[in-house]
């Protein structure tokens, strides 16, 4: 006998033994002389047969109680055994059933996806425990641990970088953070960790990569959030068919592992298409070459490349950089670029999968004068460029390798290859589709002393 846990996945080798295992009431089927509770914990079900005094002892344990149950594991007869759970070759005759905590009447069904969205992620606590959501995460993980190992083994480094930092104009609004230390300033959080994996390059790291938090202040989309995580890379010496020939290895392999039952559209390569010839012929940067785009188990990978280094910005009546300002331009462009904006071509590329863009890149500039010279083209005047980037131009000055690097985005990868409609599926706590927190009820006011102790005063 043992009071030591015993996990759903192992009862099984316990037969004639007596087992403690403890978990969460899925159901509870009551009887006249017999009771079954299906105890879940995180391997799977375990069938629980209650009987005698004990039916009493369970009368008001609800649904989702929290349950310790010791007892007998016996094996099921051959025409009861139950193929849908891992413990179904067996059954535990309860001898104890001691409730931990008891469950208050459930807000939602825990595996119906019907449910409306809001709903879910209001109790989102209650959601993660639905088999889809929970199957969702672990698979999350595993990938993520397939990704660290794959990269680990070809020499690059993990490292984190700053949450608070320095505000940047980089496309999308920041998040901003005052500073209670120095009354009127402000970090802001990062975008994406652009500048600090440049800088990595510069300190000689040579392979970088990082599972990064990411925060931007735009309109939430189904494939959007506030934060959101990417996969960052970066790599010094190296060149743009070396980026993309390790991410296309990278994500080949890891549906190969984790969804053999997928068909690849172009097998074992990932075609490289120009920004001109899908523009011309799909209408789109990020087309859905799937040949049939009605079955989700078809995925269509492809590069693009060659993407324009400018776009014009009607509001501001100026080229801006496409990308952002750190692309270097094909070498043919770089002695050209300020005359002939609209035909220069830049390193960037990005992948697509299935008609979303998964990942972008590119190729930086590592010299301060080219630099210098894209900030003040996109109207960036001397002043300018040192107050909100003369820590990158010195950077350069003392010996940046060339370099490049790629950002897949995993929330979008995953919620494409587990099917489902939003990245919100794949993420544990998300943000509604209008960027509000409905668990925690964020954002949200906060006491006017907090807003006193920073300095600052709201405008009506």
């Amino acid at each position: 006998m043992t009071n030591q846990r015993i996990l759903a996945r192992d009862v099984a080798n316990h037969v004639d033994s007596t087992v403690t295992v403890r978990g969460w009431a899925e159901s509870i089927r009551r009887h006249s002389k017999v009771a079954f509770i299906d105890l879940r914990d995180r391997t799977g079900i375990t069938q629980i047969v209650v009987t005698g005094e004990l039916l009493t002892a369970i009368q008001t344990v609800t649904d989702e109680s929290v349950l310790s149950v010791t007892g007998k594991v016996t094996k099921r007869p051959q025409n009861l055994i139950n193929a849908n759970i891992v413990s179904g070759t067996i059954e535990i005759q309860a001898e104890s059933v001691e409730v931990d905590t008891l469950a208050a009447a459930l807000p939602m069904p825990l595996n119906d996806r019907s449910v409306g969205e809001d709903v879910r992620l209001k109790y989102r606590y209650l959601d993660l425990r639905s088999r889809k959501m929970a199957e969702n995460l672990r698979l999350r993980h595993q990938m993520n641990q397939y990704i660290r190992q794959y990269l680990s083994e070809r020499e690059f480094v993990e490292v984190e970088t700053p949450t608070i930092s320095k505000s940047t104009p980089e496309g999308a609004r920041d998040y901003l953070v005052p500073s209670r230390i120095i009354p009127g300033s402000f970090y802001a959080l990062p975008q994406s960790p652009q500048q600090y994996k440049q800088l990595l390059m510069v300190g000689g790291i040579e392979r970088y990569f990082q599972i990064a938090r990411c925060f931007r202040d735009e309109d939430a989309r189904g494939d959007r959030q506030p934060e959101f995580t990417q996969l960052d890379i970066e790599m010094s010496f190296t060149t743009q068919e070396e980026i993309l020939a390790t991410v296309e290895e990278l994500f080949l392999g890891l549906v190969t592992k984790f969804f053999p039952e997928k068909t690849l559209t172009f097998g074992e390569s990932v075609p490289r298409l120009t920004h001109a010839e899908v523009m011309e012929k799909y209408g789109t940067d990020k087309p859905d070459l799937r040949k049939d785009t009605t079955n989700p188990d078809e995925l269509a990978f492809a590069f693009v490349v060659d993407f324009p280094l400018f776009d014009w910005d009607e509001k501001k009546k100026r080229f801006d950089a496409a990308h952002h300002p750190f692309t270097a331009p094909k070498k043919e462009y770089i002695e050209t670029f300020e005359k002939q904006p609209k035909e220069a071509l830049s390193e960037a590329y990005d992948l697509v999968l299935n008609g979303s863009e998964i990942a972008s890149g590119s190729i930086r500039i590592n010299q301060p004068e080219l630099q210098s010279r894209i900030f003040a083209f996109i109207g960036h005047d001397q002043r300018s460029i040192d107050e909100k980037f003369g820590h990158i131009i010195e950077a350069f000055r003392f010996g940046a390798p060339p370099h490049g690097g790629i950002a897949p985005g995993l929330d979008r990868i995953y919620s494409i290859l587990l099917k489902e409609e939003t990245i919100r599926d794949v993420i544990a706590f998300a943000k509604a589709g209008d960027g509000r927190d409905l668990m925690m009820n964020a954002p949200s006011v906060v006491d006017d002393s907090q807003l006193k102790e920073l300095g600052i005063q709201l405008r009506k």
